[in-house]
Order: structure tokens, then sequence, then C-alpha cells
């Protein structure tokens, strides 16, 4: 039996710098497919793609290490986003199988009834508001990082989160009961 042959050393920086660099934000891209994907098992195929994407193009990754989180954001936006598209070409090849085949809602276990009204809000928005008011509210991105992440300018993407959360607000409004309200509504009708 042959003994393997050693691969060159060139690689090793690079390796130590990766594994620094997912050890670093590991958690945070984790927790961003969490919120995203269908199931957890997507969201674990999305992370671990997103840093093979990583890795391929590492000669890209941001020098600057606030906006490493972003970069990666954006190649999990992506990479979400054709999980996506494979599980809908999956269920349209079921449906045409099996006419009687129904794909049913699972309901998020980690969000609380506390926060229906504001999912409710959301769900109404487009999918490129809720979106971007997502990277800045939930992952806490600034609006230049979610730029990145979404791969559109600073100037654009905060003139986009100025009417995401215009109109997320007034879905708030509409979407809330007021109980002060309902009280002068009960008054009135008395």
């Amino acid at each position: 039996m042959r003994e393997p042959v050693p691969r060159p050393s060139s690689d090793r920086p690079d390796r130590a710098a990766f594994e620094a660099l997912y050890r670093s934000t590991g958690s945070a891209v984790l927790g961003y497919a969490l919120r995203r994907a269908a199931s957890p098992d997507d969201a674990h195929d999305a992370v671990a793609e997103t840093y093979t994407v990583a890795w391929r193009r590492r000669a890209d990754t941001p020098v600057d290490p606030d906006e490493v989180r972003p970069w990666l954001f954006g190649i999990a936006r992506r990479c979400l986003a054709d999980i996506d598209r494979s599980a809908a070409r999956a269920t349209r090849l079921g449906a045409k199988l099996a006419d009687a085949f129904v794909v049913g809602t699972i309901p998020d276990p980690a969000v609380g009834e506390d926060y229906a009204p504001v999912r409710a809000a959301m769900a109404g928005l487009p999918d490129a508001d809720r979106e971007l008011v997502s990277l800045v509210a939930w992952e806490g991105l600034t609006p230049s990082q979610a730029a990145v992440a979404l791969g559109l300018s600073p100037a654009a993407t905060r003139v986009r989160l100025h009417r995401a959360r215009a109109r997320l607000k007034q879905a708030l409004s509409i979407t809330v009961v007021h109980p002060a309200t309902d009280l002068e509504e009960a008054d009135h009708d008395r």
C-alpha cells in the first residue's frame, strides 16, 4: 500500500484564516439561515453551502472585518434562494405525480404567539422589504452592511429601508388592535 502524497502546504495560511472566519461568524450565519429557512435542515444545508462558496471565493473575502458578516449573509441569502427553488421544483413534481398531494404549512415553534401581529405584518410586505427589514432589525446590520448583503448601493438601501419601515408601520397599525379603540367602540355601541 502506498503512502498518500502530502498536499502542498500553500493553503495552510488560507485554511487557518478560514477556520478563524468560521469560528467568528458561524453562529451569526446559522441564526440568519434558521430565521429564513423552511426547516432547520434547510438552514444547515444553506450554512454548509455558504461556507463552501466562501472557501471557493476566499480571495474575495472583504478585508474590513465589519464587511465580512454582510458578505456571508449575501452568500447565504443566495444559497437559501437556491434551496427554495429546489423545494418548489420538488413540490411541482410531486403535484404532477400525485394529484391528491397537498403541502401543509408547518408552524414555526421558535416564534411565540406574542409575535403574531408582527409576523402577519411582515408577511404582508413584499419579499425585498421583508428581507431588508430583517437584515437590519433581526441581524443587526447597518443599512450600509445590508446593502452589501443585498448587492445594492448604500443610498438605494437607505431609501428602500425608509419605505419598507413605513409600509411595516402601516401594516402594524392595521394588524394590531388597539385596546383604547375597542373601548371607545364599546362605549359608542351603548
